[in-house]
């Protein structure tokens, strides 16, 4: 009966847009169900990792990340114009998701993503301080420096 009550993000993705080419975008992605997930560094570095290799191979370079318990925060840009933001999460989320149910014997994500595909004018930096900020926003920590699963790779 729990199942049939769960509330996924709907696949608001822009009608024809085809997520395609050097674009950047802010993602979020939660954990099946909203479980807190990531509070652990040994769990933290089995899903880190899979990001890392799978956005090297599909042309995405990651500026900023913050594993919150919950949910994961992204600010990636696409480095090509054949990058695809769909085929790269699709690939993250089922390795990374994968490797961790082999682990720890239950689903790690809930279905789809949030997206918001930034404009020219909007700044990264505007950005990278919210996904950095997350934490102390909600009383993890009181600078973002002390929080051990977030971020920057650029």
């Amino acid at each position: 009966m729990a199942e049939e009550n769960k509330q996924y993000p709907k696949r608001p993705r822009i009608k024809y847009f085809s997520y395609k080419g050097s674009f950047s975008y802010f993602l979020t992605i939660c954990t099946d169900s909203k479980k807190e997930i990531f509070i652990s560094k040994e769990i933290f570095e089995l899903v880190f990792n899979h990001l890392k290799d799978i956005s090297n191979q599909f042309g995405f370079q990651i500026y900023a990340y913050c594993f919150m318990p919950d949910h994961l925060h992204l600010l990636v840009f696409a480095d090509n114009e054949k990058a695809s933001l769909k085929e790269f999460l699709k690939m993250f989320k089922q390795k990374s998701g994968y490797y961790y149910k082999q682990k720890y014997g239950h689903k790690l994500w809930q279905p789809s993503f949030y997206d918001h595909v930034l404009r020219k004018e909007e700044s990264l930096n505007t950005i990278t301080e919210y996904i950095l900020l997350n934490p102390v926003r909600k009383g993890l920590v009181e600078n973002y420096k002390d929080y051990p699963y977030s971020g920057l790779l650029f």
